[in-house]
């Protein structure tokens, strides 16, 4: 004789794990999203680990309070519950910014609400923070602006090159046989010549398809070199703090480039936190996350990124207003920049098959990689000596 499995009824009958037999609890806290249960009374049956770790509050004390403590009055997820229970079907809202009453904290959620039941009393409800998706939309935006980039860069290297170095030569002639006042106006000439010429080269970058060899690299000896190089350079007067995974595999990628992307990074952090600051500090760290997956350009083949670098500053900050358009071209803060240096680094980074992202909190600006780890032929992980 087979035992019956628990059905909707047993769901109701009881409150917390116990209500939904051990093997639906397992697959519940199994899973990495949210996943409420709300009884008729709008009270709350039973919620996952997830849950728990999303509000910040362990499964007893949530099994004591109704929806309404945990999600605010006025939200659409209390309305969208009183659907599924008049429809008695599924209904889901996207981008639902859900505020938490206790902690104040905001978030931008996806919705999927269901009935449990023959009667459509009890409601399932599952949330998807936006901040997966949204890292996926803007990196194939920043693919899109770096690929534009590619037509533009070959473009202007041919059109303004050559006619830049003849404006140049006939000033510096101008320069020889001129005033004193008009040599002035001659070297502003040939400045300005010069600068545009740099950013025509920086473009010309965007441009580069040839294939690249890539392989296993020690993130940490990365960020060995780039430390080094910034304290003995630009960022010689700040101080840098390291906080390292030592047991992190092997990134899969190309050396060169990745130093070039994180030195960029660092000598950013370094103009942010400012020449005349007495307390700067940059923080290099690597941690080992799971659960995201990106398609490689070109490919069908998705690759997971549970390699995170993460470089983070004192400084200022970043405005609200310049974040969307952060990794685009031409785009910068600075009197005298150029626009284009992270720009190139969501080139690199999308090449490497990984992803670029800001967070720009106040005094505590990251700018985070997360990147494919290496692995051998047959599977197995790769490894590098110490570097």
């Amino acid at each position: 004789m087979t035992e019956a499995s628990p059905g909707p009824e047993d769901l109701l009958g009881g409150r917390g794990a116990a209500a939904l037999g051990l093997t639906g609890a397992a697959v519940l806290n199994a899973l990495p999203l949210p996943v409420l249960t709300i009884g008729p009374d709008e009270r709350i049956l039973h919620c996952n680990h997830a849950a728990e770790s999303f509000f910040d509050s362990s499964a007893r004390l949530m099994q004591r309070r109704q929806l309404r403590d945990i999600i605010p009055f006025a939200s659409p997820i209390i309305a969208l519950v009183a659907e599924v229970r008049r429809r008695s079907s599924s209904v889901s809202e996207y981008r639902v910014e859900l505020v938490q009453p206790r902690s104040g904290h905001e978030r931008s959620v996806d919705v999927f609400a269901t009935a449990l039941g023959d009667n459509g009393e009890a409601v399932v409800l599952m949330l998807q923070e936006r901040t997966i998706a949204d890292k996926m939309n803007r990196q194939l935006t920043h693919r899109g602006a770096a690929r534009s980039m590619v037509a533009l860069g070959a473009m202007l290297a041919h059109e303004i090159k050559n006619p830049l170095a003849g404006i140049r030569g006939a000033a510096q002639l101008l320069e020889q046989s001129g005033a004193e006042e008009d040599r002035i106006l001659t070297r502003l000439i040939c400045d300005e010549s010069d600068r545009i010429v740099r950013i025509v080269e920086r473009m010309e970058l965007f441009g580069d398809e040839r294939p690249v060899e890539r392989g296993a690299v020690n993130v940490h000896g990365v960020l060995d070199q780039v430390k080094r190089s910034a304290q003995s350079g630009f960022a010689r007067h700040i101080r840098f703090i390291e906080t390292y995974d030592p047991s992190l595999p092997p990134v899969l990628g190309n050396r060169d480039q990745l130093v070039q992307v994180i030195l960029n990074l660092v000598k950013n952090a370094a103009e942010a936190i400012g020449a005349d600051t007495v307390d700067g500090e940059i923080t290099l760290s690597t941690a080992f996350r799971t659960g995201l997956r990106l398609q490689v350009p070109g490919s069908r083949e998705r690759v997971s990124l549970p390699i995170e670098v993460a470089v983070r500053d004192n400084g200022p900050g970043i405005t609200a207003e310049l974040l969307p358009d952060l990794f685009d071209p031409f785009v910068t803060t600075k009197a005298q920049g150029s626009g284009l240096g992270l720009a190139l680094v969501a080139k690199i980074v999308g090449d490497h098959g990984g992803i670029v992202e800001c967070d720009p909190v106040p005094r505590r600006t990251t700018f985070r990689l997360l990147l494919p780890m290496s692995s051998a032929r047959d599977g197995r992980e790769s490894v590098v000596e110490a570097e």
